[in-house]
Protein backbone atom coordinates (compact mmCIF):
# COMPACT_ATOMS: atom_id res chain seq x y z
CA UNK A 1 0.00 0.00 0.00
CA UNK A 2 2.52 2.54 1.06
CA UNK A 3 4.47 1.71 -2.61
CA UNK A 4 1.29 2.71 -4.87
CA UNK A 5 0.86 5.81 -2.57
CA UNK A 6 4.83 6.71 -2.93
CA UNK A 7 3.97 6.28 -6.64
CA UNK A 8 0.98 8.18 -6.71
CA UNK A 9 2.70 11.16 -4.79
CA UNK A 10 5.70 11.13 -7.44
CA UNK A 11 3.29 11.39 -10.19
CA UNK A 12 1.63 14.67 -8.60
CA UNK A 13 4.91 16.03 -7.69
CA UNK A 14 5.99 15.50 -11.34
CA UNK A 15 3.02 16.96 -12.75
CA UNK A 16 3.46 19.49 -10.42
CA UNK A 17 7.07 20.55 -11.50
CA UNK A 18 5.81 20.16 -15.27
CA UNK A 19 3.26 23.18 -14.37
CA UNK A 20 0.16 20.75 -15.62
CA UNK A 21 -1.67 22.58 -12.53
CA UNK A 22 -0.67 25.73 -13.09
CA UNK A 23 -3.62 28.37 -13.96
CA UNK A 24 -6.28 25.67 -13.84
CA UNK A 25 -10.05 27.19 -14.22
CA UNK A 26 -11.24 27.79 -10.28
CA UNK A 27 -7.80 28.11 -8.94
CA UNK A 28 -7.84 30.54 -5.57
CA UNK A 29 -11.68 30.30 -5.78
CA UNK A 30 -13.47 28.93 -2.98
CA UNK A 31 -14.73 25.51 -3.43
CA UNK A 32 -18.58 25.84 -3.79
CA UNK A 33 -20.86 24.93 -1.32
CA UNK A 34 -18.74 24.14 0.98
CA UNK A 35 -19.26 25.25 4.74
CA UNK A 36 -23.15 24.03 3.33
CA UNK A 37 -25.27 21.33 4.93
CA UNK A 38 -25.57 18.73 2.84
CA UNK A 39 -28.66 18.88 0.08
CA UNK A 40 -29.89 16.11 -1.66
CA UNK A 41 -30.94 17.63 -4.71
CA UNK A 42 -27.74 19.58 -5.27
CA UNK A 43 -27.83 17.97 -8.52
CA UNK A 44 -31.03 18.85 -9.55
CA UNK A 45 -30.15 22.48 -8.28
CA UNK A 46 -26.94 22.79 -9.80
CA UNK A 47 -28.69 21.47 -13.26
CA UNK A 48 -31.61 23.74 -13.61
CA UNK A 49 -28.92 26.68 -12.84
CA UNK A 50 -26.09 25.36 -15.68
CA UNK A 51 -29.03 24.87 -18.40
CA UNK A 52 -30.85 28.90 -17.32
CA UNK A 53 -34.27 26.11 -17.00
CA UNK A 54 -36.85 28.32 -15.10
CA UNK A 55 -38.26 27.30 -11.73
CA UNK A 56 -42.00 28.19 -12.87
CA UNK A 57 -41.77 24.63 -14.13
CA UNK A 58 -41.42 22.79 -10.87
CA UNK A 59 -44.31 24.72 -9.56
CA UNK A 60 -47.95 22.76 -9.14
CA UNK A 61 -50.13 23.51 -11.61
CA UNK A 62 -52.42 26.00 -9.26
CA UNK A 63 -49.29 27.98 -8.38
CA UNK A 64 -48.87 28.18 -11.74
CA UNK A 65 -52.07 29.46 -12.50
CA UNK A 66 -51.99 31.87 -10.03
CA UNK A 67 -48.36 33.53 -10.98
CA UNK A 68 -50.02 33.52 -15.35
CA UNK A 69 -52.61 35.29 -13.72
CA UNK A 70 -50.84 38.09 -12.08
CA UNK A 71 -48.30 38.18 -15.17
CA UNK A 72 -51.39 38.76 -17.54
CA UNK A 73 -50.90 42.45 -17.79
CA UNK A 74 -47.32 42.53 -18.97
CA UNK A 75 -48.26 40.13 -20.92
CA UNK A 76 -50.68 41.55 -23.12
CA UNK A 77 -48.74 44.93 -22.74
CA UNK A 78 -47.44 44.65 -26.16
CA UNK A 79 -51.25 43.16 -28.06
CA UNK A 80 -52.57 45.32 -30.93
CA UNK A 81 -55.98 45.00 -30.65
CA UNK A 82 -58.39 44.33 -27.90
CA UNK A 83 -59.67 41.06 -29.21
CA UNK A 84 -56.37 39.75 -29.28
CA UNK A 85 -56.85 40.77 -25.45
CA UNK A 86 -60.08 38.94 -25.08
CA UNK A 87 -58.27 35.91 -26.80
CA UNK A 88 -55.39 35.93 -24.50
CA UNK A 89 -57.49 35.73 -21.14
CA UNK A 90 -59.87 33.33 -22.86
CA UNK A 91 -56.99 30.95 -23.53
CA UNK A 92 -56.00 31.32 -19.88
CA UNK A 93 -59.09 30.81 -18.63
CA UNK A 94 -59.75 27.55 -20.62
CA UNK A 95 -56.62 26.59 -18.33
CA UNK A 96 -58.00 27.81 -15.32
CA UNK A 97 -61.43 26.05 -15.77
CA UNK A 98 -59.55 22.69 -17.14
CA UNK A 99 -57.45 22.65 -14.15
CA UNK A 100 -60.89 23.83 -11.62
CA UNK A 101 -62.75 20.65 -13.07
CA UNK A 102 -60.07 18.24 -12.23
CA UNK A 103 -58.02 19.67 -9.49
CA UNK A 104 -55.01 18.35 -8.60
CA UNK A 105 -52.02 19.65 -5.73
CA UNK A 106 -52.27 21.90 -3.45
CA UNK A 107 -55.58 23.48 -2.77
CA UNK A 108 -55.27 26.68 -4.04
CA UNK A 109 -57.93 29.69 -4.90
CA UNK A 110 -57.81 29.63 -8.70
CA UNK A 111 -60.64 31.87 -10.23
CA UNK A 112 -61.35 32.77 -14.02
CA UNK A 113 -60.20 35.95 -14.79
CA UNK A 114 -62.23 39.04 -16.21
CA UNK A 115 -62.24 40.01 -19.34
CA UNK A 116 -63.39 43.66 -19.21
CA UNK A 117 -61.30 44.31 -16.21
CA UNK A 118 -58.00 43.21 -17.95
CA UNK A 119 -59.07 45.10 -21.06
CA UNK A 120 -59.64 48.49 -19.72
CA UNK A 121 -56.27 47.99 -18.08
CA UNK A 122 -54.89 47.31 -21.28
CA UNK A 123 -56.42 50.63 -22.32
CA UNK A 124 -55.26 52.91 -19.75
CA UNK A 125 -51.99 51.61 -20.23
CA UNK A 126 -52.20 52.31 -24.22
CA UNK A 127 -53.21 55.75 -23.63
CA UNK A 128 -50.47 56.41 -20.50
CA UNK A 129 -48.11 55.03 -23.47
CA UNK A 130 -48.98 56.95 -26.20
CA UNK A 131 -49.22 60.39 -23.90
CA UNK A 132 -45.85 59.82 -22.61
CA UNK A 133 -44.44 59.43 -26.25
CA UNK A 134 -46.14 62.11 -27.42
CA UNK A 135 -44.95 64.27 -24.45
CA UNK A 136 -41.48 62.89 -25.38
CA UNK A 137 -42.32 63.59 -29.16
CA UNK A 138 -42.88 67.40 -28.24
CA UNK A 139 -39.90 67.91 -25.70
CA UNK A 140 -37.33 67.38 -28.99
CA UNK A 141 -36.64 69.83 -31.24
CA UNK A 142 -37.36 69.21 -34.78
CA UNK A 143 -34.12 67.99 -36.60
CA UNK A 144 -31.94 70.62 -38.54
CA UNK A 145 -32.07 70.66 -42.17
CA UNK A 146 -28.73 69.73 -43.67
CA UNK A 147 -27.62 71.01 -47.19
CA UNK A 148 -25.90 68.23 -49.03
CA UNK A 149 -23.68 71.09 -50.90
CA UNK A 150 -21.42 73.45 -49.80
CA UNK A 151 -21.79 76.89 -51.03
CA UNK A 152 -18.95 78.78 -52.72
CA UNK A 153 -17.87 82.11 -51.43
CA UNK A 154 -17.95 84.83 -53.48
CA UNK A 155 -15.13 86.67 -53.87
Amino acid sequence: MDSWQASVEAQIRSAQERGEFDNLPGAGKPIPGRGLPYDESWWIKSFMEREQVPTDLLLPTPLLLRRRIEQLPAEVRDLPTEGSVRACVAALNEEIMAWLRNPSGPRVVVRPVNADTVVQRWQADRRAARTASQAAADETPPPRRRTWFRRRRAG
